[in-house]
């Protein structure tokens, strides 16, 4: 191992032990999660529950579990509630792009200044 590779290690394990300073990317970055972590949550766990709400409805229609369940005919349950949840599926995209839009105008004023304040500092 030549010194140049030796200088390299060392100094990428020196950085791993050493206290990282909080620079104002760090808050730009903070800030930009803080606006998109809400809708992605509500995107996943809504498409989630609305895939487990649109498989079920086409269980009741494919399988005999509906008798099992005491549901003498699953036909019409399943196609009422598999419907649900394709409705539940497509509402999903525009209500988390109307989460995240008023998360951006409500964060806007604060991201655009520290992020003007960080391309003039260069």
């Amino acid at each position: 191992m030549d010194r140049n590779e030796q200088d390299f290690l060392v100094q990428k394990i020196r950085t791993q032990y050493t206290e990282k300073e909080h620079t104002e990317l760090d808050e730009l970055k903070k800030l930009d999660s803080k606006v998109k972590k809400p809708a992605n949550t509500f995107g996943y766990v809504f498409g989630t529950i609305s895939a487990l709400v649109m498989g079920s409805g086409m269980s009741l229609v494919m399988t005999d579990i509906g008798s099992k369940i005491g549901i003498e005919d699953g036909m019409v349950p399943g196609i009422v509630i598999g419907c649900v949840g394709l409705v539940m599926a497509l509402a999903n995209y525009p209500i988390y792009k109307k989460i995240l839009g008023n998360r951006r105008k409500q964060y806007a004023d604060e991201i655009i200044a520290l992020s003007d304040k960080l391309m003039s500092d260069k």
